[in-house]
């Protein structure tokens, strides 16, 4: 256990590292809390001495390692947090997650709302001294639509002139693109329609600009801490697999004046046990991952005065392949969903006041829209469809499979889906864990029956959440492929008037989650922080749940 008295190596860190490193006061509240036998807490306090190297300034615990950390291929929210400390695009996101100017300081917005032209700030530079130029926005952003690069995320672009056409091949001319540098600081871009979350859109992750002659010149191995050039606050000091990465304060940043953490480590953490010993003795400032609340602990975690909760926009469901018989029934899949008790799994597990979802997309999302009812609760009607698909109840009902990955809520919610479907419909459920890359591929591949799933609104507008699922579309992974659902989606991106917008999009997400039930939303997420707010500012919920750690400082 750390203490502050001159024999310990920790004395001799700075003032507010001893603060937050001492955890007498916790020892013995959290060995009691989580049960952990002492000689685990003893040997993670003494690991927090170790004097290989200066503690970083703030230490933050997520639940699983990155997938990747470049911009145009991070698609979950664990590698998204190092990829946007790394690379900034035209605008950057606020501690209370509202875009600001970011390499651009300003922008023109035509009369028709279609045209933006980008001012971009003088003195942006790479980390190699290169000068940041519009012509790095033209080619970053040609690398995602071009199919090779295999960019989860290039459906983004859609909405810019002629990107779909590009990207899907039908168009081999990026210049027909309407992405172009007028000058060494000045891009102009062109939609197709009026978006009104355009500008939220350009500080996301995948719309940053990496740089090609980094790419060009060491292959894959261009994000290794010795070879990566970047833009943003932050540049890539350290990477040690499975155990940390370690980011350091970029001097040539535009705004370096005003980031407080000079360095940061992140580490990867899956058990929330573990991860909470690391909070309460010190060697962790930060947690975030809604995965890292034991369900045995939430009653008493949420009495805590540093465990802190927010709504936003995120929705937690489950994924169905719908290529893999016997969910290629759109009865089977209905009976599926209509065989959770939703409220059950808030009330017994979750236990953070999430509210039950029946659509993919939270209330709240963009203007007055109000998501369709969706399917609740009915045991007597999941009884009827999966009788009326050849399987009274369950009778040769194939032994099926779901996925879920490594964490204590994940795995309660599985057996208690497993129990659901068992009690209710009389099918037998295998449950099967996942390392989250292995998951991700899994997803990817189509390789499974049911998964659990979440997803956080990109931007507030329900185009994030049932973009998704269109055809074509990197993040779909449900095999769902409907040409009335993609009419939908398509005709409200071009429609100007809010209340016809919302009507389209009531349609599609009809579609979606009833009639031919893809996916089975279960609750709309409930953000959650730990963090001791006495001491650390620039931490608050928001509604695209980002943390820019360059917005954190200690008091």
């Amino acid at each position: 256990m750390p203490t502050e008295n001159a024999e310990s190596p920790c004395s001799k860190l700075p003032s507010h590292q001893r603060q937050r490193e001492s955890g007498d006061s916790l020892f013995f509240s959290v060995s009691a809390l989580l049960r952990v036998p002492a000689s685990i807490l003893c040997a993670i306090s003494l690991a927090a001495c170790a004097p290989e190297k200066p503690r970083a300034d703030l230490i933050f615990i997520q639940s699983a390692e990155p997938e990747t950390i470049d911009p145009a291929l991070a698609s979950d929210q664990v590698s998204m947090r190092i990829a946007t400390s790394l690379f900034e695009g035209l605008c950057r996101v606020t501690a209370e997650g509202k875009p600001e100017p970011g390499m651009a300081e300003r922008w023109d917005i035509s009369a028709d709302k279609k045209t933006y032209t980008f001012h971009l700030r003088a003195g942006t530079a790479w980390t190699d001294g290169r000068p940041v130029s519009a012509q790095d926005f033209v080619e970053s952003w040609q690398r995602v639509l071009t199919p090779e690069t295999g960019a989860d995320y290039a459906n983004l672009m859609f909405i810019i002139r002629g990107a779909r056409a590009f990207s899907e091949g039908q168009e081999k001319d990026f210049s027909k693109v309407g992405v172009t540098a007028l000058d060494e600081k000045t891009l102009r871009v062109e939609l197709e329609n009026p978006t009104p979350y355009f500008i939220d859109l350009c500080s996301f992750v995948t719309l940053s600009p990496v740089s090609l002659k980094s790419i060009r010149q060491h292959d894959t191995a261009w994000i290794k801490p010795q070879n990566i050039v970047t833009n943003g606050a932050y540049l890539l000091e350290d990477w040690k697999l499975d155990d940390h990465i370690r980011l350091k304060k970029n001097p040539l940043y535009w705004d370096a004046a005003n980031v407080k953490m000079k360095t940061v480590e992140v580490k990867p953490v899956q058990d929330a046990n573990t991860a909470l010993s690391y909070f309460h003795t010190g060697q962790c400032d930060l947690m975030m991952d809604k995965g890292m609340v034991p369900p045995s602990l939430t009653q008493k975690l949420k009495q805590q005065p540093w465990f802190h909760t927010g709504p936003f926009l995120g929705t937690w469901f489950i994924r169905i392949n719908v290529t893999r018989p016997p969910f290629n029934d759109p009865r089977v899949r209905q009976a599926f969903a209509l065989a959770v008790d939703k409220r059950r799994i808030v009330d017994k597990i979750t236990q953070l006041g999430e509210p039950v979802a029946n659509s993919m997309t939270p209330p709240g999302a963009g203007q007055n829209y109000q998501p369709p009812a969706g399917l609740t609760y009915d045991i007597k009607k999941a009884h009827e469809l999966l009788s009326e698909a050849g399987f009274p109840g369950g009778k040769g009902f194939p032994r099926i499979e779901y996925l879920y990955i490594p964490l204590p809520i994940e795995r309660s919610i599985a057996i208690e889906l497993q129990s659901m479907w068992q009690e209710t419909l009389g099918v037998t459920v295998n449950l099967t864990k996942q390392e989250q890359k292995v998951w991700l591929k899994s997803m990817r591949e189509l390789d499974y029956h049911l998964c659990r799933s979440s997803w956080v609104g990109d931007y507030n507008d329900p185009s994030t959440f049932l973009d998704l699922f269109t055809q074509g579309n990197g993040q779909n992974r449900t095999g769902y492929a409907s040409s009335a659902y993609d009419d939908f989606t398509a005709a409200a991106a071009s429609e100007a008037d809010t209340q016809r917008r919302n009507s389209l999009f009531q349609q599609a997400e009809t579609l979606l989650t009833t009639t031919d039930a893809a996916v089975i939303p279960v609750y709309f997420y409930v953000g959650v922080q730990f963090y001791h707010s006495d001491r650390l500012s620039g931490v608050q919920g928001n509604l695209i749940d980002d943390h820019p750690f360059r917005c954190m400082s200690w008091k």
